[in-house]
């Protein structure tokens, strides 16, 4: 009995004990992966088959089976509070590490990541990383809990990146909106005169219905639109602005529309009024003209008048002068005159204040005045008020001359072809005589600076510095911003005279100047050739008197005896003797246009080494260039004693 028993206990028991060790064995089984399937896988991923070929997908990244690792499975156990505490902060942070991995993948596709690094992986690497930080257990326990976690992170994800769109969404929003308010803002602006335009416009339409036949016969229409007329004029004003208006405005404007209704009943033909208006346009263009004219005409007499400041300033200062004695009126380190070491300059102006403001601006950013000299060349008028000047204000440890060019008896007119011409009775016939005077276009040429020889010393150089190898010519409508002693030590490769170029303006070609249209100049000359600029120039004057360049000025100015090479003035006859014997300067060294043009851009204006007010708007008159009189007025001392008593201010 009791052997029987024992051997179904046995069994059973054997039951117990290996039933569960197959159970588990099977269940493990399932979750595990061969190998072999992994690397198919993986093949699957990376490679198609195309005609029978493997090929690789160059889109994917491609790796080796052997490098890839399975992602651990992280277990967390039951008396694990810390981790069930902390699991939302530990999904935002890996929640920010997969945005910044993903940030840094799309880099990587668009060129400028790394090629080489699986984005799966990056993944993996990185949930893997985060979770060694916390400090968890690990765990081969089945992987159910873990796709559980992951499915938790990815609705953070998923929430998070649903809450970043919101808020990309609601930023794009804001930026239409603030786009969108802009041009409702510049529409505004714009509009701010709507209504002054519109009272125009009715006026404009008033004054056609006034010149109808068919209103003309209506008096009681024409006192209506008269008087309405009257009343938006008034209401007009000088005004620019709808703000500026009066509050009857818009009774006034409704009044004068009502009132135009009337006419269109009255005059129904729309050709009339068509034609009408296009007479007042041909006749407002004209008037345009005219003022234009006009207004060119003012500009011009401007320039030729003196202000009664500057006029004032020479007889004060001559009157000074006449009151010193003989010993007073000479200036010190003559023997500085002749020294050809030294740094000279020509400086021709009948201007005392303009040439005081050329010493000033170059003595002051001089390195060494002590070896810069200037000669002043003026003319009998203004030679004791120029003398007193200097006198009175000595340009520091500088040299200074002022010589009389009354005093140069080798200047005649059988010397000089120009100072014949100047004295010609065509001469004066043109500029005295007011028929010849209307019949010229170009009134710049009528400037009286042309009548004198002091605007034509500059092409008698060597005469006048008969010792000097290098001389720096200055316009009185100039001023020096940097030292000028460098321009001096250049090597002018055998030419003349250094030039700043201005032909990067399509005006200031030779054609602008001179008379193509006579054989003598269209043979000689080439009619786009670069232009250049009279105003600070550096001379050799050892290669003048090589090349004899005052003879060939000579011979120009005998063959334009009857100006039909070209009109007065001493840049076409430079233009011309100069001609292929000039070097060209950087632009720094020289900046024009400050006085005809208000668009010089102030970068090149601060970086310049000289700037030129050339043209009628000089900065010393009233219409001159306010944005531009600075940098003149800041060498005028306006508290001397003279200039006050003249009444010269800023």
């Amino acid at each position: 009995m009791k052997t029987k028993l024992r051997k179904p206990v046995l069994f059973l028991l054997l039951v117990t004990v290996f039933a569960p060790i197959v159970l588990y064995t099977d269940t493990l089984g399932l979750y595990s992966t061969p190998s072999s399937s992994r690397n198919e896988f993986m093949e699957d991923g990376s490679t198609f088959t195309f005609a029978g070929e493997v090929r690789p997908l160059n889109v994917l990244p491609q790796e080796s089976s052997t490098t890839l690792k399975e992602p651990l499975g992280v277990v967390y156990s039951e008396n694990s509070i810390e981790a069930s505490s902390n699991k939302s902060e530990e999904s935002t942070r890996i929640t920010r590490q997969l945005t910044e991995e993903d940030k840094t993948t799309n880099l990587s596709s668009s060129g400028g990541g790394n090629k080489d690094e699986n984005p799966i992986r990056q993944v993996i690497s990185t949930g893997h990383e985060a979770e060694v930080e916390t400090g968890k257990e690990k765990s081969n326990k089945p992987q159910l809990h873990e796709n559980t976690e992951i499915e938790n992170r990815q609705d953070d994800v998923t929430s998070e990146n649903v809450s970043e769109k919101k808020e990309l969404k609601h930023i794009k929003h804001s930026s239409r909106t603030r786009e969108e308010v802009k041009p409702r803002q510049n529409e505004r602006a714009v509009l701010s005169d709507a209504r002054v335009r519109q009272l125009k416009d009715q006026l404009i339409q008033g004054r056609v219905y006034l010149s109808l036949s068919a209103t003309r016969n209506n008096p009681h229409f024409i006192r209506d639109l008269r008087l309405r007329i009257k009343e938006v004029q008034r209401v007009l004003g000088e005004a620019t602005k709808d703000s500026e208006l009066p509050r009857n405005a818009n009774d006034k404007m409704k009044a004068m529309e009502q009132t135009l209704m009337k006419g269109k009943q009255i005059q129904d033909d729309c050709a009339a009024v068509v034609k009408k208006l296009r007479a007042m346009l041909h006749l407002a263009e004209e008037q345009l003209r005219a003022h234009k004219k006009q207004a060119l005409f003012l500009t011009h007499l401007t320039a030729k008048t003196v202000p009664k400041g500057l006029h004032c300033l020479p007889l004060r200062l001559s009157s000074e002068y006449f009151m010193l004695n003989s010993s007073q009126r000479d200036f010190s380190n003559k023997e500085n005159l002749e020294n050809p070491k030294l740094y000279h300059y020509a400086l021709f102006s009948d201007n005392v204040l303009a040439a005081a403001v050329v010493v000033n601006s170059t003595i002051t950013h001089a390195k060494d005045p002590s070896k810069h000299v200037f000669h002043v060349v003026t003319d009998r008028l203004n030679y004791a008020a120029m003398k007193m000047w200097f006198l009175a204000n000595p340009p520091g440890k500088a040299t200074i001359q002022v010589q009389n060019v009354e005093e140069f008896t080798w200047l005649n007119s059988s010397y000089s072809p120009v100072l014949k011409q100047l004295s010609s009775r065509s001469m004066i016939d043109y500029y005295f005589k007011g028929k010849r005077a209307e019949s010229d276009s170009n009134l710049k040429y009528r400037n009286p600076k042309y009548l004198s020889i002091m605007n034509h010393l500059r092409f008698y150089l060597p005469e006048i510095f008969p010792k000097l190898d290098k001389v720096l010519f200055l316009d009185d409508d100039i001023v020096v911003q940097k030292d000028l002693s460098g321009i001096f030590s250049l090597n002018l490769k055998g030419k003349v005279i250094g030039v700043v170029e201005t032909c990067g303006e399509t005006f200031h070609r030779f054609d602008r100047y001179l008379n193509f249209s006579n054989p003598i100049i269209s043979k000689n000359f080439d009619p786009r050739a670069c232009g250049w600029a009279f105003g600070m120039n550096i001379f050799d004057l050892d290669e003048w008197r090589k090349q004899n360049i005052t003879e060939v000025y000579h011979k120009w100015q005998n063959l334009n005896e009857d100006r039909l090479l070209w009109k007065l003035g001493t840049l076409p006859p430079g233009l011309i003797t100069f001609s292929n014997r000039t070097y060209a300067l950087d632009k720094s060294w020289h900046v024009l246009g400050l006085g005809y043009n208000p668009n010089v851009p102030l970068k090149d204006i601060e970086r310049a080494a000289v700037i030129h007010y050339n043209g009628n708007l000089k900065p010393w008159l009233e219409i001159g260039l306010p944005k531009f009189r600075n940098y003149w007025a800041k060498f005028v001392d306006y508290d001397h004693q003279y200039l006050r008593e003249c009444n010269i201010t800023p």
